[in-house]
């Protein structure tokens, strides 16, 4: 009931994206205006990290050798997996992703004060219990090139693997075809602020 009485009073956009887009840097802008920021890629780490509540459930579904020496999921390998066996994906997605959804419900009702909340969700178009706690989509978009030039610089994986990580997310035209709003991230700084700011104005005016 806390979470719905919070819903009702302001609005939740759903933002999502292709990875490299720049979804962290758009959150980032919207945090600056007073929103809420509900990450569920934050809250995944958490859950995954040494001690976190999904270790017993990850090392139980697939074993020792997908938890890292320190307690935590080793991300290398439960990446390779998932990759090549999309089983094995959709089982981890259905062990997180409940999981996720409780906690970003949580974090949702503890922020109940902001204006307006920004739930970031990068598999926002495959996950529908997601997409039910939000009012709006927002996708951040941007052409492939510039997904790969900022990956590969940013997390040295090659250009290989991050084509490979695009091809098993939503496809761009899919993504768009969702949105309520869309900011394109092609430019520079200032013009990716500006974006935000008019899409700020155009929420606060959602929440009157």
């Amino acid at each position: 009931m806390i979470l719905r009485q919070a819903q009702d009073r302001r609005l939740v956009v759903g933002l999502t994206g292709g990875i490299g887009s720049g979804k962290s840097t758009v959150a980032d802008l919207f945090a600056g205006h007073g929103a809420a920021i509900i990450d569920t890629d934050a809250i995944a780490h958490r859950l995954t990290q040494s001690g976190g509540i999904a270790i017993p459930a990850i090392r139980a579904a697939f074993g020792e050798r997908y938890i890292g020496h320190d307690g935590a999921l080793n991300r290398p390998e439960m990446r390779a997996l998932a990759f090549a066996d999309p089983a094995a994906r959709q089982r981890l997605e259905e062990l997180l992703h409940p999981l996720i959804l409780s906690l970003a419900e949580s974090e949702l009702a503890q922020n109940a004060a902001a204006p307006y909340a920004i739930l970031v969700v990068p598999l926002l178009p495959r996950a529908p219990a997601f997409r039910r706690l939000a009012q709006r989509v927002l996708v951040v978009d941007c052409d492939e090139q510039a997904q790969l030039t900022r990956v590969v610089r940013r997390s040295g994986l090659t250009e290989t693997e991050v084509r490979a990580i695009i091809a098993s997310q939503t496809p761009r035209t899919e993504r768009l075809a969702l949105a309520d709003d869309v900011i394109r991230n092609d430019g520079d700084l200032d013009g990716l602020a500006a974006q935000v700011a008019a899409l700020h104005r155009s929420y606060m005016q959602n929440n009157d």
